[in-house]
């Protein structure tokens, strides 16, 4: 977080994520609320990340039960994020899923996506 603080890297959060830091504790949901809003990109997921998502879905790189993990990929996505921060290792930070998103992405005519680990972000 401190390198975004300071300029470094840009925080681009959605909606979803803000509905899903609602359950978090106090520490964790006040953390993007520390930076400064110069160095924050606040997004909407648009309709076209919902379509994504469902080909996402459909391609088999997630399942249902995984629906808002390929919504925030989607939106990424399209929102031309450069990259995903995530610690879910089963459904996103997973070299064989990230493919088949790329894959999926590539098919539908978007662009590429990275998904990587705050730590591999902030220590390349």
């Amino acid at each position: 977080m401190q390198e975004i603080k300071r300029g470094k890297l840009k925080l681009m959060i959605s909606e979803l994520v803000m509905l899903e830091l609602e359950k978090a504790s106090k520490e964790i949901r006040t953390q993007p609320l520390t930076i400064p809003y110069l160095h924050v990109i606040q997004t909407k997921s648009p309709a076209k990340a919902f379509i994504l998502a469902d080909k996402y879905i459909a391609g088999g790189a997630l399942s249902n039960k995984s629906y808002a993990d390929a919504v925030h990929i989607a939106t990424a996505t399209l929102q031309g994020a450069d990259i995903v921060a995530s610690w879910n290792f089963k459904h996103m930070v997973n070299v064989d899923k990230i493919k088949l998103f790329n894959i999926i992405n590539t098919n539908a005519g978007f662009r590429k996506i990275k998904i990587m680990t705050p730590h591999e972000i902030l220590n390349p």
